[in-house]
């Protein structure tokens, strides 16, 4: 296992890039966003020299962040329409 100087569900600026971008795109395009960003997380994370394994583990746990951060943004858009 490698060391991580940070690991990726703590990277929250990320993470709420991500959410935010996600939150503004649709269908085809959503995903193009989301492929573009996952490969270039694991691209990175392997020039860091970090195994498949771990790169699997650490994309699984920031795919996570952001799906925390888009049901955040959801249930705040809920409670602001109903208040």
């Amino acid at each position: 296992m490698s060391l991580l100087a940070f690991p990726a569900d703590r990277r929250t600026s990320d993470i709420r890039r991500c959410a935010k971008a996600l939150l503004q795109l649709n269908g085809e395009e959503a995903n193009r966003f989301w492929r573009s960003e996952m490969a270039s997380f694991a691209a990175t994370l392997t020039e860091q020299g970090m195994d498949a394994d771990e790169i699997s583990r650490q994309a699984a746990l920031f795919m996570h962040a952001v799906q925390m951060e888009l049901q955040l943004a959801f249930a705040m858009d809920e409670l602001n329409a109903s208040a």
